[in-house]
């Protein structure tokens, strides 16, 4: 049986190029399952799953949204209908990846659907909105999206060929050999930051070391939504949360953060985590120009063209000291809060433009203050990246991940 792909998208507006791709696919010995979402009138062609199967997957009536004539409202409802359609048809078997078209309405309806599919299935659309801001779009999947550059509008020279160029990609992703099977071992995360990466580097050799594999995630804000999303959907045994850094984002209105349940998932789900307070020193922006005019007078620092980051605070910091100290406290399992005393990153340190022992002893008093006797504090007269550090963190991680599957 060769592998199938499923084309979600509106073939009422669309079905000129759902047809294009399909038939693409089928040229590549690809097999095709295409669900309608349109709702503005009858599709292009007929469907495998239509616009009323997909409402009525979430109990609405497609005559009824049609009727109402709120778009708004029909795209919300069927992109929880693909969402349930999707995974239902991977669940059987029957969608080996997933390929759409459109854009604005159509992106967000076949993006729910994509978002409810494993990691590792492939999935790819072409939309007109790949080049703006698609952290909403994506979240924390591994979906792919691909500028379609003209509107997704008909057949013409351009479109054509990124269309044909989609097809060819998905049509290679399902049709290539599978991976090789390895021997599986147990998952931990780490958060990392440019400023810390010395640290989670060596660390991440150790674990790995002595039988781990270490996942390793950007605190970019979807970087920290993702760790957080693995954590809570069980793959994790461990964490090395040397980073927490998005929390000042959220805290203080920066560009990467990864929203307030940041620094949660290992607490619920009860998994060892060895905690630091890795980059707590900075707010992130993007080119100098865009920090907002109320930070002007701030310690800036111009990390590169496209990132400036600006210190936190004495009273900011005790802020997260805080934060940091209560979410861990809320932990069901066993933690463990590492303090670098020396610097909490790369420019934090004794000379470094954010070396400021005010702004650090206002975050470390509060984590002493609020730290709940569940959390084991260790404290090391040490920078973040000095290797007995992150030595400490990881030994300290290896040993309760062992206690808690003994």
């Amino acid at each position: 049986m060769p592998p199938t792909v499923v084309l979600i998208g509106t073939l009422d507006s669309k079905g000129v190029e759902y047809a294009f791709v399909r038939d693409r696919l089928h040229e590549a010995g690809v097999a095709t399952l295409v669900v309608d979402c349109g709702t503005a009138g009858g599709p292009f062609f007929e469907p495998d799953v239509s616009a009323a199967e997909v409402a009525s997957a979430v109990g609405a009536d497609l005559a009824a949204l049609t009727a109402a004539g709120d778009r708004g409202q029909a795209v919300t409802t069927m992109a929880r209908g693909a969402e349930v359609i999707a995974r239902q048809l991977h669940a059987d078997g029957r969608l080996q990846g997933l390929l759409a078209l459109g854009g604005s309405g159509g992106t967000s309806i076949a993006s729910a659907a994509a978002r409810a599919l494993p990691i590792g299935v492939p999935k790819l659309i072409v939309s007109t909105m790949a080049a703006s801001d698609t952290r909403s779009l994506i979240g924390e999947s591994d979906l792919m999206l691909a500028a379609s550059v003209v509107d997704v509008a008909g057949l013409n020279s351009i479109s054509r060929r990124i269309f044909a160029n989609a097809a060819a990609a998905m049509a290679g992703m399902v049709t290539a050999a599978p991976l090789p099977i390895v021997e599986e071992r147990p998952l931990l995360a780490a958060s990392m930051f440019g400023v810390t990466t010395p640290c989670v580097t060596q660390a991440r050799d150790q674990l790995e070391g002595v039988g781990y594999e270490v996942l390793t995630f950007h605190m970019t804000g979807t970087g920290g939504r993702s760790m957080e999303s693995l954590i809570d959907a069980g793959f994790i045994r461990g964490l090395l949360d040397t980073t927490p850094t998005e929390l000042c984002d959220e805290l203080v209105g920066g560009e990467l953060s990864a929203g307030p349940n940041r620094l949660t998932a290992a607490g619920r789900a009860g998994i060892p985590q060895a905690v630091s307070l890795g980059a707590l020193d900075m707010v992130n922006f993007g080119p100098r120009e865009t920090v907002p005019k109320q930070f002007d007078d701030r310690n800036l620092y111009v990390h590169n063209d496209q990132i400036t980051l600006m210190r936190t605070t004495p009273a900011e910091c005790a802020a997260l000291g805080q934060e940091v100290a209560e979410k861990l406290s809320a932990a069901t399992g066993p933690t463990a809060l590492f303090i670098p005393l020396r610097g909490i990153s790369m420019i934090a340190t004794e000379g470094g433009p954010f070396h400021d022992p005010e702004a650090d002893q206002a975050l470390f008093g509060a984590v002493r203050a609020h730290l709940g006797d569940n959390v084991e504090l260790i404290e090391l007269e040490l920078d973040i990246n000095d290797p007995a550090f992150s030595a400490a963190m990881a030994d300290w991680l290896h040993a309760e991940v062992q206690k808690a599957t003994a």
